[in-house]
């Protein structure tokens, strides 16, 4: 089969594309990939306690895999303060039960293929799944859809398309399988992210109500957050969770200080489960030692 970059190229991508100079090796394993991660092994966990098979939607996927020990992640070191430092971390017992599908995924990777790798969202997704189970990641950067073409060619459950990950969520919605996840992870490298989240989510929410929606979030401007929040609840969508973890005291415009995701239909004891999780994971992400995290509906049923 040949790569994808052996391919003619495409025409340009339109408004909202992904940004053709990102490459999310330089921030892989970092504090808001080990969040966003943990909240997104909960979810697939929960999915695979049914016998029926689910789909699993990832519209900005990325290579799939990262190597910490490249030049990249090298550059900024990011990971060090996320992932490398929970892999070491002595954590309570509820919270470590909570984590360990994540975790084991990272350390059984490790094993197998490197001792530096990071699985990204299409990785992880592959590694906590059945089967029956399916998936389509859409990427636009053209090496990055090539690295991640390699990675999945052999399994049949996949199929990776270079699309636009807005244009996905009304191309590919609903599912064959009427159970699933999408999850939204922009690299928010261009204004308006926020309302080409809002508009995916209510479109994705018309056409797959029943599927959990994950949506992650940069918490950088807080008046930008603030409304963001705002708008996600004027849509009324029932069950939407708010779950929001700070690394840092000081927050300017061009600096990370935390991550936030929404979930919309998430598991019924996800809520709970976050709690302990950003908890406990707090005290090691967050840059003063003390870290804030936040749970709650901003939907209820």
């Amino acid at each position: 089969m040949r790569d994808a970059i052996d391919k003619p190229p495409l025409p340009p991508a339109p408004p909202g594309a992904r940004p053709m100079n990102y490459r999310h090796a330089f921030h892989a394993g970092n504090p808001a990939d080990v969040m966003k991660h943990a909240a997104l092994a909960r979810v697939l966990v929960h999915l695979a306690r049914k016998d029926t098979p689910f789909r699993v939607l990832d519209t900005h996927a990325g290579a799939g895999l990262y190597d910490l020990g490249g030049t990249n992640a090298q550059k900024t070191g990011e990971a060090e303060a996320g992932i490398e430092r929970i892999l070491k971390a002595d954590l309570a017992a509820p919270a470590a039960a909570l984590l360990a599908p994540y975790l084991d995924a990272v350390r059984r990777l490790r094993a197998e293929s490197g001792p530096r790798l990071y699985p990204g969202s299409p990785a992880l997704a592959l590694a906590l799944s059945r089967p029956q189970d399916r998936f389509l990641f859409c990427e636009l950067h053209k090496e990055e859809k090539a690295k991640l073409d390699r990675r999945t060619a052999s399994d049949s459950r996949v199929k990776v398309m270079m699309q636009d990950g807005w244009q996905a969520v009304r191309a590919h919605l609903p599912p064959r399988e009427r159970r699933g996840l999408v999850l939204i992870d922009p690299p928010f490298e261009e204004q308006g992210e926020f309302k080409r989240l809002l508009d995916a989510l209510k479109e994705g929410h018309e056409r797959f109500a029943t599927g959990t929606f994950m949506l992650w979030y940069p918490i950088k401007d807080l008046r930008a957050v603030d409304a963001f929040r705002r708008d996600v609840a004027q849509l009324r969508l029932p069950k939407t969770l708010r779950v929001e973890l700070d690394f840092a005291e000081v927050r300017s415009l061009d600096t990370l200080s935390g991550s936030g995701l929404i979930i919309v239909n998430p598991p019924f004891t996800l809520q709970d489960e976050m709690r302990t999780i950003l908890t406990a994971l707090a005290p090691h992400l967050s840059r003063d030692g003390k870290g804030r995290s936040r749970v709650s509906w901003l939907v209820a049923e």
